[in-house]
């Protein structure tokens, strides 16, 4: 089969680096994803990587917290989990990089465009923590951001649903899942899967995402060979 993309921005979770536990990081799961990020870039493919802060913080739900405030703990839950992620890469042999919105320089590089792309072209992984930078933004508007910065070809959405469905499957068996879907209908539908903003920056970039389980890691080298497997949104 042939690659049908070349350049990948992989958007993860904080939740599916969780597992079952819901909380924290679980290794066993983290590291079964990072082998096939391996082998996703094995196959000639440039790999970068945003990742949520879903596991440890989530902003939103913080209550009476300045929501300013409460987006900064979210963005270092991010970096967290960039970090981590990073070691399982490094362990296994990846070439890494973390870059951070925020400055964090005892860790990690800061975000500039430019060296991101050359971190690609060397053949490095670059995971990308702390979102854009501001609050208000989630995670998913970093990723569609990132995305059309460093010229992705698709955002691949790693979730713990196995794509876009009409309404939560969580709460209604009769809800169908779509194979393929514009923009334009996520934004007129409401449909949840990412917010507006994000949905919005990458329908005008012309940036599909690809919604996917993680439940079985391998989904993440199936889809760079375009199996029918989760939700493309274009």
């Amino acid at each position: 089969m042939k690659l049908k993309y070349k350049k990948i921005l992989l958007k993860l979770s904080g939740e599916a680096l969780a597992g079952d536990k819901r909380f924290g990081l679980n290794y066993e799961v983290i590291s079964s994803i990072c082998e096939e990020i391996k082998n996703l870039q094995n196959l000639g493919v440039s790999v970068a990587i945003v990742v949520g802060g879903g596991n440890f913080w989530r902003g939103k739900t913080s209550e009476a917290m300045d929501r300013t405030r409460a987006d900064h703990i979210g963005m270092l839950a991010t970096a967290m989990n960039a970090l981590a992620v990073a070691d399982v890469l490094e362990s296994i042999g990846v070439d890494v990089r973390v870059q951070t919105a925020i400055s964090m320089q005892q860790i990690a590089e800061p975000y500039i465009r430019n060296r991101a792309v050359r971190h690609m072209q060397k053949k490095r992984v670059v995971i990308l923590g702390c979102g854009t930078g501001n609050p208000f933004f989630s995670t998913d508007t970093a990723a569609a951001l990132r995305a059309a910065e460093i010229e992705a070809d698709i955002i691949f959405k790693a979730t713990n649903v196995d794509g876009v469905y009409d309404k939560d499957p969580k709460k209604y068996s009769d809800a169908v899942r779509y194979q393929k879907i514009t923009f334009y209908e996520v934004i007129d539908k409401n449909l949840n899967f990412v917010d507006i903003t994000a949905a919005t920056m990458c329908k005008d970039n012309n940036i599909p995402i690809l919604v996917f389980s993680l439940k079985d890691p391998k989904n993440i080298v199936r889809a760079a060979f375009e199996e029918n497997i989760g939700t493309l949104v274009y």
